[in-house]
């Protein structure tokens, strides 16, 4: 079993896509780690050896930022703009979006589930 950075890799997957199952290691560093490791990307999980396994954790764990820490960073980045009051910082605070995409029509996904606003319906117009 290949246990990194406390995830357990799916054996039946190849290299490449079960490193990506480590938050913070997307197809760009997967594909980088199997370069500098000379491990074929399509070869499985289950076929890699013991030491090749304790290549890539030692790997990840010296190089990259991944799992909590990586999760700890972010937060702590998105708390410090809260506290200093910046656009962003209270783009965060109020659940919007913050990278300046428009919120009249979109940004479901951040603000959550329409609410219908009682007594908006409009007045039909007599002649």
């Amino acid at each position: 079993m290949a246990r990194i950075s406390g995830i357990n890799l799916p054996l039946n997957k190849q290299v490449y896509i079960a490193l990506q199952y480590i938050y913070g290691i997307g197809d760009h560093y997967a594909e980088k780690i199997c370069k500098e490791l000379n491990i074929d990307r399509s070869k499985r999980v289950n076929n890699l050896t013991e030491d090749e396994v304790l290549k890539v954790r030692e790997l990840i764990d010296k190089n990259y930022s991944v799992e909590g820490d990586l999760r700890r960073d972010i937060s702590l980045n998105i708390k410090r703009l809260r506290d200093l009051g910046t656009y962003r910082g209270t783009r965060h605070r109020k659940k919007l979006p913050v990278r300046g995409q428009r919120t009249h029509s979109n940004a479901r996904t951040r603000k959550g589930k329409a609410i219908a606003i009682a007594g908006k319906k409009l007045t039909v117009m007599k002649k």
